[in-house]
């Protein structure tokens, strides 16, 4: 019986050595100490010069607790007029469409499929002038 089991477990050593052919790893390029690395720069917008129904959004979302990754408001042009994005701030959850005044309109993204509510499957490929209003920059 010992002899079995130690026959079993050396088989499965075996069947389990690395196949690796200890090549060395790649190396990493550190910058000098001199090189500058810039974050992209994230415009938005003065909370008082957005739109009256925008600054609604905004006052509800300061008044919930703050979300990783942070919410944000964005303004496209869809079907040549003006619309306001809210990405989902999770997983499974929509994002929420809003006309130009503030009423929701549905979904485009987001959801157990990812796929939305189904009501602007198009939204993604015929949206234009993406303009970031607003991203919540409490910590």
């Amino acid at each position: 019986m010992k002899a079995s089991i130690f026959f079993l477990l050396t088989f499965a050593f075996a069947a389990c050595k690395s196949t690796k052919n200890n090549t060395p790893a790649p190396t990493t390029v550190t910058p000098k100490k001199d090189t500058v690395i810039s974050k992209p720069v994230v415009k938005t917008f003065p909370e008082n010069s957005l739109p009256a129904c925008v600054a609604k959004l905004v006052a509800t979302m300061k008044a919930a607790p703050v979300t990783n990754p942070p919410s944000k408001i964005y303004s496209f042009t869809y079907q040549n007029k003006t619309v306001y994005y809210v990405p989902a701030v999770c997983c499974d959850m929509f994002s929420d469409l809003y006309d130009s005044n503030c009423n929701m309109m549905g979904h485009p993204d987001g959801g157990f499929t990812g796929r939305g509510d189904g009501k602007f499957k198009d939204f993604d490929a015929n949206k234009t002038n993406e303009k970031l209003l607003w991203a919540d920059g409490r910590k």
